[in-house]
Order: structure tokens, then C-alpha cells, then sequence
């Protein structure tokens, strides 16, 4: 009866006693951070990792900052943040306060590039058991590139625990990395393999490299691996290309959709389109610096308060250029092309003049920030806002041709003027505003712009020339065609940029277009009327 008494009292009391060593022995492994050596404060460090003690991540992340001191009176670690002239001390074992001490009564713990390592390893297994889904794939992430083997203990752990799949296999290729490039038998190796080929991308692919410069079974089969991987990486490059180029045309849309209904309608060749993008860009960069001095809270909404502005600005202006200038030029297309370019030089000084000649950034606000992964596959948010306004705008442009009485009067001038005019329709009223829809349309695509680039004086010309091209691919004052041109030009630019490089793709593309139309020189989608054919 003593005896079942006796055992059920150590049963009783083990859990005690653990728990009070383990303060006992995270203190030592804290006090041990500030002995001499960078060796031995490593291996507190790796001690520190394997304990699992949530507490030593505060001291770790203390001690990769530069953050951890020694006393120099009774030799204590602590935590250090400037108070006044001095120091605040905190143990850095319990938590307690130590007071104030001056720089020269204490030691800042030193670190070289083997303890950072050791550091970013410890904080990964440590953080391995975080609550936090984001701070488990930080840690599976970080112990992914240690290697270290201090954290297979850890990962084990962490991937019983794991109900999240996508966590789960992110710690199970971290274990992978470990098992592959440490000391592991040949048949964790072989899973190890399998591991990180399913993974597939450019880190695994560096590991598996690695592992297939040697000898055996198992370099053979990294190096199939390996290979394998390097096939699927293509393919996906091929897809990046594509989004790249899709996201180039969306780009070029924008610039070119208004150039394509003043052009279609009115025959001008407007070298001046380009500086009315740059005027929608200033108009974005004016409006997000009133934001920013009257409405700071509303800085991430100022790009969408920037477009009906950047309308209304392209708009006024390209009224203003059609009625004080081309108005006079109709029937002279060389005499508009001369007079249009130099009004492009005349903005582009006036702008110098107001705003400097170096470039401004719009800030791009928080909800177009960041990207989307898809596979290998990158998908920025900038890009894919920017896509899905130019198809809007487009969308929009379409219902205001096709469902409006301004649409009928502009399609029945662009189709035959004479008659048109013959009905009484005021061609001259429908060229101003016409003139005025596309240039507007042009500072929209400047808004849109301002977010991938810089805002300069030079803007609209790195975009006047693609503009065109993609006018005149498509069929003159065909929207459906614009839009098919420019996706068209922007997918070819980019899939022999990778091959060719990108001022023989420029010319390559340039070369293909100037083919085309020898054979086509309506362009794709040419228009139809007896105005037009004659």
C-alpha cells in the first residue's frame, strides 16, 4: 500500500519538478548567450531553438537586432531599448525590469555570419508551433533554407500537429531539405526526392542539382528529378511570358483605344496622343499629393478619385487642340502630323517647366500591392487591376458606340462624312467631341500607367509609336480589332524578348506588322461603307 502510495506521489510530482527545471534550464542556456566565443553562444543558441520554449523567441529576435547585453557588473543578459541618454535593461531570462544603465556599463553581444544562420534556425522551429498560419509558413520557409538538423525534432512535431494541407506540405519539403542534404539512409533520402520534385520550383530544383552531382541510385534519381523539374519550370516561364504579354497589351489598349477613334473618325494622325497620357499621369500624381494634404486616411483611394479627373483633363485639352489647331489642317494629313508633333513638344516643356524634369511617383495603393502565386506562376495585382480596368473601359466604350446617339452620329461620320452630313448630323460638333472622348480616354490609360511607372515628360512618347502600330494592325477605327492588336503585339513582344532580346523583338515585331499589311492594309478587321471602299 506504501508502495502504490509512494509511486502515485512521483507521478504526482513529476510534472512539478520538469516544470521547475525548465526555467532552470532556459536561464542557463540565456546565460550561457553571453560567454566569450562566438562557438559557444552558438550552441546556446541551438539550445535555445531545440527547447521549444515560446519565451527564447523574444530573446533570439532580441539578439539578431543587436538588442542583447551584457552587464559588465554581475555579467547579466539583458534586453536593451534607448530610454534618454542611456539604456533600459530588461533580463532577459524572466522578464524583469533591471532599470537604466549607461553605454559603458554594459556589452553588446556580438554576432557573425555562422550565429545569423544559427539565429534564423532557432526562430524557424521555434515559431514552427506559432498559432499564427503566417508565422508557420515564415518558419517552414526559414528552416527550408537553414537545413538545419537541430529542427527535425520540431518539424515532426509541427507536421503531427498541422491540419492545414498547404502548411503541412510546406513543413514536409522543409524536412525534405534536411533529410536530403544531411545524414539521413538512403530510403528517406529517395522520399526526400519525391518530397521536393512535387514541390517543383527553383529552390527544389537547387537541391536536387546538388544531390545529382554525386555517384549512386540516388543522384540518378535526383537527377531525374531534377530534370523533370526544369521541363515544368519551361512551361511555366512560357505562362509568366504569356501573363507578361497580356498584361503589355492591356497596357497598349489603353494607349491606343482613343487614338483609334480619332483616327478612325476623323483621319488626324495625332502625334500628340502620347502627351495626353502624360497629362492623365500628372493628373493622378496632382490629385494624390491634394489627397495627401487634405485627406491622408484617403491616400489609397486617390488613383480612383484620379480617373474621372484624368478624363476630364485628356478631354478638355484634346477639345482644345481640335478646335485651335486640326480644325484648320482637315484634308492635310502631313501638315496635322507636323503641327500635332509639335504640339507634343510644346506640352512636354510646359510640364518640364511646372512640374521639374525628374520623374514623380505615384504611390500605389495598398489593395494593388503585393501578388498572387499560381504554380510558379506570378500574377502581380498592379497588373491584373490594370487589365481588368483597360476590358472595363473598353466595355464601356463599346456600349457608348453601339447604344447612344453620339455612338450612331460618330460611326455614320467615320462611315461616310458626306452623307452624314447631307442628314444633318454636325460633323464638326462630333470631331470636337470625338476628339475630345479619345483624348480622355487617352489620360485614363495615364492614371493606369502611373501605377507600373514613372510619371516623367517623356511618358506618352515610350508609348505613341506602339500605338499606332497597334491602330493600324487592327483596322483603322475598329475597336474589336484595336483590342485584338494590342493583346496580339503584346503576347509576340514578349515571347521573343526571352529569345531575340528586347531591341531585336522591338524590330522583329516591327518587321512581322510591315508584312501584314502588304498583304492586309486595312489591318484585320477593316471598315465597312461605300465612303470607305471607294
Amino acid at each position: 500500500m506504501l508502495r502504490r502510495l509512494g509511486i502515485a506521489l512521483l507521478l504526482l510530482l513529476a510534472p512539478l519538478t520538469a516544470a521547475a527545471q525548465a526555467p532552470a534550464e532556459f536561464a542557463d542556456l540565456v546565460e550561457r548567450l553571453g560567454r566569450s566565443g562566438f562557438a559557444e553562444t552558438e550552441q546556446a543558441v541551438q539550445g535555445l531553438g531545440a527547447a521549444g520554449d515560446p519565451r527564447a523567441v523574444k530573446v533570439l529576435e532580441a539578439l539578431a537586432a543587436g538588442e542583447l547585453y551584457l552587464r559588465r557588473a554581475d555579467r547579466k543578459v539583458a534586453i536593451a531599448v534607448a530610454a534618454g541618454d542611456g539604456l533600459a535593461l530588461t533580463d532577459a531570462a524572466t522578464g524583469e525590469a533591471l532599470g537604466q544603465a549607461a553605454t559603458r556599463e554594459v556589452e553588446r553581444i556580438r554576432l557573425n555570419n555562422s550565429l545569423r544562420r544559427a539565429i534564423s534556425a532557432a526562430l524557424g522551429a521555434l515559431t514552427l508551433l506559432s498559432p499564427d498560419p503566417a508565422v508557420r509558413r515564415s518558419a517552414a520557409d526559414a528552416v527550408f533554407k537553414s537545413r538545419d538538423p537541430a529542427s527535425l525534432g520540431a518539424l515532426d512535431e509541427a507536421i503531427a500537429r498541422e491540419a492545414n494541407a498547404r502548411l503541412r506540405r510546406a513543413l514536409e519539403e522543409a524536412r525534405a531539405a534536411i533529410l536530403l542534404t544531411g545524414e539521413a539512409d538512403p530510403a528517406a533520402k529517395r522520399a526526400a526526392i519525391a518530397t521536393l520534385a512535387a514541390r517543383g520550383d527553383r529552390d527544389a530544383l537547387a537541391l536536387l542539382t546538388a544531390a545529382a552531382a554525386g555517384e549512386g541510385e540516388l543522384a540518378a534519381a535526383a537527377a531525374a528529378a531534377a530534370k523533370t523539374i526544369e521541363q515544368s519550370l519551361e512551361l511555366w516561364n512560357a505562362g509568366q511570358n504569356l501573363w507578361y504579354g497580356l498584361s503589355l497589351g492591356s497596357v497598349l489598349l489603353l494607349a491606343a483605344i482613343g487614338l483609334a477613334i480619332t483616327f478612325g473618325v476623323m483621319g488626324v494622325i495625332n502625334m500628340a496622343h502620347g502627351e495626353m497620357v502624360m497629362l492623365g499621369a500628372y493628373t493622378a500624381f496632382v490629385v494624390q499629393e491634394a489627397v495627401q494634404a487634405l485627406a491622408p486616411e484617403l491616400i489609397g483611394l486617390s488613383v480612383l478619385f484620379a480617373l474621372p479627373a484624368a478624363f476630364l483633363v485628356g478631354g478638355l485639352a484634346g477639345i482644345a487642340i481640335e478646335q485651335g489647331v486640326i480644325r484648320w489642317l482637315y484634308g492635310r494629313p502631313l501638315e496635322t502630323l507636323l503641327a500635332t508633333w509639335g504640339l507634343s513638344l510644346i506640352i512636354q516643356q510646359a510640364v518640364r517647366s511646372i512640374f521639374g524634369p525628374t520623374n514623380r511617383q505615384v504611390v500605389v495603393p495598398s489593395w494593388m500591392a503585393g501578388a498572387i502565386e499560381v504554380g510558379q506562376l506570378q500574377i502581380t495585382l498592379s497588373r491584373l487591376a490594370i487589365i481588368v480596368f483597360a476590358l472595363i473601359t473598353f466595355a464601356a466604350l463599346i456600349l457608348l458606340v453601339r447604344m447612344t446617339r453620339f455612338g450612331l452620329a460618330m460611326r455614320a461620320v467615320t462611315q461616310n462624312r458626306p452623307m452624314a452630313a447631307a442628314m444633318g448630323i454636325r460633323t464638326p460638333w462630333v470631331d470636337a467631341f470625338t476628339f475630345g472622348l479619345g483624348s480622355g480616354i487617352a489620360g485614363l490609360a495615364g492614371v493606369a500607367l502611373s501605377q507600373i511607372d514613372n510619371v516623367s515628360p517623356n511618358l506618352g512618347q515610350s508609348y505613341i509609336i506602339d500605338s499606332f502600330l497597334v491602330v493600324v494592325f487592327g483596322g483603322v477605327g475598329n475597336l474589336w480589332g484595336t483590342l485584338l492588336g494590342a493583346l496580339t503585339l503584346g503576347v509576340l513582344n514578349k515571347l521573343i524578348e526571352p529569345v531575340a532580346g528586347a531591341v531585336l523583338g522591338k524590330i522583329l515585331v516591327l518587321v512581322a506588322i510591315i508584312l501584314f499589311i502588304q498583304r492586309r492594309p486595312r489591318g484585320l478587321f477593316a471598315l465597312k461603307g461605300r465612303a470607305v471602299e471607294a
